[in-house]
């Protein structure tokens, strides 16, 4: 299995960002990642992200406050 997370704007348009795709061994693997970087991503445009396992969403997660 292969982790990696879908960036995207509120409305679910996809956000491209220049540079490789992150890829986790393990969800907690790439909770962990996206833990420390939400901020970074949030001023890159992104607003929420996609857990995707093997490219199956397994959850929408906020990265804005409120």
């Amino acid at each position: 299995m292969v982790w990696t997370w879908r960036y995207e704007k509120a409305d679910g348009t996809l956000v491209q960002l220049a540079g490789e795709q992150e890829e986790f061994p393990g969800q907690g693997d790439a909770e962990s990642w996206i833990g420390e970087e939400f901020k970074a991503l949030l001023e890159k445009g992104v607003e929420q992200v996609v857990l995707l396992d093997d490219g199956k969403a397994i959850y929408t997660m906020s990265l804005q406050e409120g």
